[in-house]
């Protein structure tokens, strides 16, 4: 089954048989894999209909994992013994609040309080007392929104944030998808996206789910000329993670080139990548200033980063170091965790398959600008190599040739691969980055 993605790709990063498919019809044969209802078709609108397959494959599956995460948890019982900011709490899905999750609900309380860097005594890892402003405002604000309309805890609020999210951005991968490979295609997109490794963030108190559901919705609105929204969207990323950078860059370099292309500027007009490219850094530089400037130092957030966390871009020196210690059988290296490095490092030494097989696809240049920006400044930064599958969860276009691949194969075979790969996932995508690591 030959795909749309195959069909060359124009230099303003719209594919002209591909990614052109935004305004291509998909044929039927492609596009309707949908559940079939007993007595009729589900009473819902049909623009709805298509994401009833996607999102219930995703919703399934992560039940599955989370439901063998708990059991993995209440069978080792070490939460019992952390603390609950560390790891710890009462019930084993306290451990889906703590460590970054904790921060994040420390801002959704209390606030920002930007005091000037305060320095620590020399000779340990961090010589910067650490400070809640490193966490972007956007996903601890809708926390407390929920949590003041729903009248829900911060905790309960978090997780019901990222769980709607998760299911957004299952959409929007399903959409971006769909639009290359087929709809059947996007479905198993969404699907793999549940049990990506690492994917035991998406419903915990994490910034991820928020992301990614902006994310895919900000390349689908690209890859269907929707400048605003796209400009808009990105902005928003801006807000959440200082990952957005990626994004808008990959936002401003599509527009750009669409820019810079005479027929496409009489396709698309002018006004609208121009906004785009203007509004899509707007939220990432607006944040980073405020921080600097409450800080009393512009320089501030990278500041904090670095010497508050230890996370800093190095060019790959220390994932080299990471791939260097593992390949001897040592651990010579700060954030050295032995499970969830090993994983990393399969992951990493996948990446270039992986990259290869999606730009064999030929996706729009959005899509490949944004994967590779973020492969590089994930596999370019000094944090815990252990989370690098979580720091790689944005990255869904690398899902689009497998999911292509995928959907050639009958239903029995896709039920034991996504009920083998559900189980599995209580363990490598949650348990290990939780338990075994720090996620």
């Amino acid at each position: 089954m030959s795909t749309i993605s195959d069909g060359a790709t124009t230099d303003d990063g719209a594919a002209t048989d591909g990614d052109a498919a935004a305004d291509v019809d998909i044929p039927d044969k492609r596009r309707a894999w949908r559940p079939r209802i007993p007595g009729g078709r589900l009473a819902l609108p049909a623009g709805a209909r298509p994401y009833v397959a996607p999102l219930a494959l995703y919703g399934v599956t992560k039940l599955v994992g989370l439901g063998v995460f708990a059991w993995l948890l209440e069978s080792a019982g070490e939460y019992h013994k952390k603390k609950p900011r560390f790891g710890g709490g009462a019930h084993w899905w306290d451990v889906l609040g703590t460590w970054d999750g904790w921060w994040y609900l420390q801002v959704a309380e209390k606030g920002y309080d930007p005091r000037p860097l305060e320095r620590l005594d020399p000779g340990g890892m961090f010589t910067v007392k650490q400070n809640s402003v490193a966490f972007f405002p956007l996903y601890p604000g809708m926390i407390r929104t929920v949590s003041e309309i729903t009248g829900l805890g911060l905790f309960g609020s978090g997780l019901l944030v990222s769980v709607l999210a998760s299911f957004v951005a299952a959409a929007g991968i399903y959409a971006v998808i769909s639009l290359l490979a087929g709809a059947r295609a996007g479905t198993i997109a969404a699907g793999l996206w549940a049990v990506a490794p690492g994917a035991g963030v998406e419903w915990a108190v994490y910034s991820e789910s928020v992301f990614v559901a902006i994310a895919a919705w900000t390349c689908h609105c690209v890859m269907k000329r929707r400048w605003v929204a796209a400009g808009l969207l990105a902005f928003l990323a801006g807000l959440n993670r200082p990952t957005s950078a990626a994004l808008i860059g990959a936002v401003g370099l599509a527009a750009l080139v669409t820019l810079a292309r005479r027929e496409s500027r009489r396709e698309h007009g002018v006004a609208g990548p121009v906004y785009a490219m203007c509004a899509a850094p707007l939220g990432l530089l607006t944040y980073i200033t405020w921080v600097g400037l409450s800080m009393g130092d512009l320089t501030a957030y990278f500041t904090l980063q670095k010497d508050g966390w230890a996370h800093y871009f190095d060019f790959g020196d220390y994932t080299f170091d990471v791939l260097r210690n593992t390949a001897i059988g040592k651990h010579d290296y700060i954030f050295a965790f032995s499970v969830p490095d090993l994983l990393a490092v399969q992951l990493v030494l996948a990446l270039p398959f992986l990259i290869a097989l999606m730009l064999r696809k030929r996706p729009p240049l959005v899509l490949v600008a944004y994967t590779l920006a973020g492969i590089v400044s994930v596999l370019g930064t000094q944090q815990m190599f252990g989370n690098t599958s979580r720091y790689l969860l944005p990255c869904f276009p690398l899902l689009l040739a497998p999911a292509a691949a995928m959907s050639r194969l009958k239903l029995p075979s896709l039920v034991v691969f996504f009920t083998t790969a559900a189980v599995a996932s209580g363990w490598y995508a949650h348990y290990v980055i939780f338990e075994l690591g720090i996620p």
